[in-house]
């Protein structure tokens, strides 16, 4: 099993910068994609990016691109989210997901495990 804890949340006035954190325990296999998703009330569930296990490969999603980078530190099995220039529309309920899978998603539906989310609300 895995479990995936989220943290670095908070409320922050547009233009700021925030970063998130994934901590995973468990069976955190080296072909796992470790994802970030987020989900604004009334809206779904929406993808923001993924990395691979070695941090070579990386996804965006266009509304993120160039502002968010992720990235990992493999020694202590966390995944970070840093999220600068940060819009209101950025707010939501960021989650952490992980992928058993060698190639990269960007549906939640190809993810396998879930944290409980962490809240981002940025002010204008």
């Amino acid at each position: 099993q895995v479990q995936l804890e989220e943290s670095g949340g908070g409320l922050v006035q547009a233009g700021g910068s925030l970063r998130l954190s994934c901590d995973a325990s468990g069976r955190t296999f080296s072909s796992y994609y470790t994802g970030w998703f987020r989900q604004a009330p009334g809206k779904e569930r929406e993808f923001v990016s993924t990395i691979n296990w070695s941090g070579s490969t990386t996804l965006y999603a266009d509304s993120v691109k160039g502002r968010f980078t992720i990235s990992r530190d493999n020694a202590k099995n966390t995944v970070f989210l840093q999220m600068n220039s940060l819009k209101p529309e950025d707010t939501a309920l960021y989650y952490c997901a992980l992928r058993r899978n060698a190639v990269p998603g960007i549906r939640t539906t190809g993810y396998d495990y879930w944290g409980q989310g962490t809240q981002v609300t940025v002010s204008s």
